[in-house]
């Protein structure tokens, strides 16, 4: 089992469907047989530059342990999560 971190920025939503779109990640990595360690969310913060004709997005942290399909299932949910910005996953250091 490996250590990753899953950095994820949403668009600027309600309440509830912001949480909607965290549970949902929250869920599928558990399907996938990965636990999350720790979710640290960072709240809305104003972006760097322009992403899809938006300045802000809320940011969101994952810490998860499992195994590589975990997170190639992840990277695939994500790309195609029109509600995603931007993801990063990095697997940290042993």
């Amino acid at each position: 089992m490996r250590k990753y971190e899953v950095v994820f920025i949403v668009k600027p939503l309600e309440e509830e469907a912001t949480n909607g779109v965290i549970a949902k990640f929250e869920n599928l990595v558990a399907a996938q047989g990965g636990v999350i360690d720790k979710i640290d969310r960072w709240g809305k913060r104003r972006l760097a530059y322009e992403i899809k004709d938006l300045m802000d997005g809320y940011y969101c942290i994952f810490y998860i342990t499992g195994e590589p399909k975990v997170v190639n299932e992840l990277d695939r949910v994500m790309k195609i999560t029109d509600e995603i910005l931007k993801h990063m996953i990095v697997k940290e250091e042993e």
